[in-house]
């Protein structure tokens, strides 16, 4: 009999679930761990760019690309190792416990651990000997040869940590993730800048070395992250024994072999979807350098400038936006299987509607507000360019849909939906690519930039049709709210914009220090709006809780 069979078999007999509000406590909490873990590790990831680049001087844009055109590839590597094991791993730790069947959900980490140390061993092989011929595609060159096979060692470490971390968030315990993340970005970001300022400062400055060094960070990070989850591992241990001795069933009888082919089996829609923003960055990176070169008059380096502008340097700041999605998501992913598997259809639909409120609560300022700073953004991060920020500022539009994809496609999954999540993300790639053919003719550097749109555009309103078809959530209740929640970020950016005019009287977004100043400065005031505005509208409490009551009482807000 099937493991799924077994699992819906047992569903008369499961435990109760939360209610709405215990969920939606469980939720905030949740996405406030990987929020903040997302958010400071984004930050350190984006931060460090600024040494970075002032260290490799003339060579800085090259550079970025031949990082950002290995970590592309990497990515795609980490995504393909870990086999969409920690997303299922998440998904089904969630499901065995919602039907109490602890110890099976801890004999499936047990296994799960030793499949995916094997898994990460063969691929780390598979990348570091393809990497000559993956490079030479890319057009890259000999220089991205040994910037690939510096990566190659953390896909080797990376598919078992991922499943620690899928452990954890099946459990709703994400502080661990959320640590460990920020931990990596620490490690990661001292190694980076240690290692190019010895080699380009004090050694010979050979900037091909000093990117070979930057992507090894990788590993280093890995290995502290790695530390982190095995101390909690360890602290958490007789939490988890407790638990599993309260409640564990023991009931279902699932061979060891069936039980890991049951969740790859989950696992493969997760990679397929999960790299859904990876596989448009590679039609961009296969096919941007070789279209611009029949289409117009550039040379190599000219070309890998371009492509850090359009892609490698708003994809440091607009992920860290895009974050707060992922954080949503992950958080969501657990507790909507929860409710799927036990049948609570009101639970389910109003955790799915609550889940696109806070997105959009969340990310409507932040990307209108990188958007309007995008030319100090720019010049603090990068260098002063007209053309740099007006690529990080269509880039900035772009995250929106980007960040939405990753939240709805993740919640058609949690409901057992994978074979449509993965239609529709391929139709949007179809779209892309035939989007991608015509416009950057057309277009030149902005072409991929709308091509990516279009094709998540497609993909994301299928998934929501999908998605409401299946839950039947308010969509009139979302719309209203989501309505107030665009005017609520409009204002807050005309009084950003207003602000970011003010202080640019006096402080230059043409240097690193002023344009800080005036960053800093308009999103204080523009987050301040926002916020004063979630409160007075009290759309703050409906969507965060009875906590935000106590706030405005505090401030005598009526």
């Amino acid at each position: 009999m099937k493991v799924r069979g077994f699992i819906l078999a047992s569903l008369d007999k499961s435990v109760t679930l939360n209610t709405n509000e215990q969920q939606k406590s469980q939720m905030l909490k949740g996405s406030l761990w990987m929020s903040a873990g997302n958010l400071i590790s984004r930050l350190l990831g984006a931060v460090y760019v600024i040494p970075w680049l002032a260290w490799l001087g003339a060579n800085a844009g090259v550079a970025n690309s031949l990082y950002s055109m290995g970590y592309n590839i990497y990515a795609l590597f980490l995504l393909i190792s870990s086999v969409g094991i920690p997303a299922a791993i998440s998904k089904q730790t969630a499901y065995y416990n919602s039907i109490g069947e602890y110890a099976l959900s801890k004999k499936l980490f047990k296994t799960a651990i030793k499949f995916m140390t094997l898994i990460g061993l063969v691929c780390a092989i598979v990348m570091f000997f393809a990497s000559p011929f993956l490079a030479s595609w890319a057009g890259g060159g000999a220089d991205l040869v040994p910037v690939m096979r510096s990566l190659s060692i953390g896909v080797l470490v990376f598919p078992s940590m991922s499943v620690i971390r899928g452990y954890f968030n099946g459990n709703n315990n994400l502080a661990p993730v959320a640590i460990s993340q920020i931990f990596e970005q620490i490690a990661r970001v001292f190694y980076l800048l240690l290692m190019t300022f010895i080699i380009m400062r004090v050694m010979d400055g050979n900037y091909v070395s000093a990117v070979v060094q930057s992507t090894f960070a990788a590993f280093i990070g890995m290995i502290a992250s790695y530390g982190v989850l095995l101390w909690y591992l360890k602290k958490e241990k007789p939490v988890l024994d407790a638990l599993e001795k309260k409640h564990g069933k023991t009931e279902l009888k699932i061979d060891t072999k069936d039980l890991l082919i049951e969740t790859v089996r989950q696992a493969v829609p997760f990679i397929i979807v999960g790299s859904g923003i990876q596989l448009f960055r590679l039609v961009d990176q296969y096919t941007f350098i070789n279209l611009m070169s029949w289409c117009f008059d550039y040379s190599r380096r000219e070309l890998l400038d371009q492509f850090a502008l359009f892609a490698a340097n708003p994809d440091k700041l607009t992920m860290v936006v895009i974050a707060f999605a992922t954080s949503i998501s992950a958080t969501g992913l657990p507790l909507i299987t929860q409710n799927f598997a036990q049948k609570k259809k009101k639970e389910l639909a109003t955790l799915v509607s609550n889940n696109i409120q806070l997105f959009l609560f969340i990310m409507l300022p932040s990307v209108f507000g990188m958007m309007i700073l995008a030319y100090p953004l720019n010049t603090l991060f990068f260098w002063p360019s007209n053309n740099g920020a007006s690529l990080l500022f269509w880039a900035a539009a772009q995250s929106l849909i980007l960040a939405f994809f990753m939240l709805t496609s993740n919640m058609l999954q949690g409901i057992y939906q994978n074979r449509y999540a993965i239609k529709y993300l391929l139709m949007g790639l179809v779209v892309k690519i035939v989007a991608q053919l015509i416009f950057v003719p057309l277009f030149g550097v902005y072409g991929p930039l709308l091509a990516t749109f279009l094709g998540f555009l497609l993909t994301c309103w299928l998934t929501i049709k999908r998605l409401h078809k299946i839950t039947r959530f308010n969509k009139t209740l979302v719309l209203k709210r989501g309505l107030l929640l665009l005017i609520l970020a409009l204002i807050m950016a005309i009084v950003t914009l207003i602000a970011k005019h003010f202080f640019g009287l006096f402080l230059s977004t043409d240097r690193k220090v002023t344009s800080f100043l005036l960053v800093v400065l308009c999103a204080t005031i523009g987050g301040g709006v926002y916020t004063y505005l979630a409160l007075v509208t009290r759309i703050a409490d409906k969507l965060l809780g009875a906590r935000v009551v106590g706030i405005r009482r505090r401030l005598k807000m009526r």
